[in-house]
C-alpha cells in the first residue's frame, strides 16, 4: 500500500533529507523568484499562527526564529542591506516609538480638546 501526502508548501533547504531518512520519497521543484517571494509571504502567516498558538517558551522562540529566517530571507532576495533595513526600523521606532510601554488602544474621540 503506497501512502502519501500533499504539501505544496514551500519548505526548509534540508527537508528532503530529512523526509529521506524517515523512509519516504519527497518530489520537488525549484521556484521562480516571483513565487518564491510569494510562498515567503504565505510561510510568514504560517509561522505567525503558530507563533500566536504557541504556549511553551521553547514554541515561542522556536517559532520566532522561523520568522526571522523568512525576514532574512526576504531582506536578500529583494537585495535589501541588513544595514538599511535597521536604519528604516530604527527610523520608524523613533518616529511612531516601540513596543516597550505594552499600550493597548480601547477607541479615539474626535473633537474633544
Amino acid at each position: 500500500m503506497k501512502n502519501e501526502i500533499i504539501y505544496n508548501k514551500l519548505i526548509r533547504d534540508r527537508i528532503p533529507e530529512i523526509i529521506k531518512v524517515d523512509g519516504w520519497v519527497s518530489k520537488t521543484r525549484v521556484m521562480e523568484k516571483d513565487e518564491f517571494i510569494k510562498e515567503l509571504k504565505k510561510k510568514i502567516l504560517e509561522e505567525a499562527k503558530e507563533l500566536n498558538e504557541g504556549k511553551e517558551h521553547k514554541n515561542l522562540i522556536e517559532e520566532l526564529v522561523d520568522i526571522q529566517e523568512i525576514i532574512d530571507t526576504i531582506l536578500n532576495e529583494k537585495k535589501v542591506k541588513f544595514s538599511e533595513f535597521h536604519k528604516i526600523q530604527s527610523k520608524k521606532k523613533n518616529e511612531r516609538g516601540g513596543f516597550k510601554k505594552k499600550l493597548f488602544l480601547i477607541k479615539t474621540i474626535k473633537g474633544l480638546k
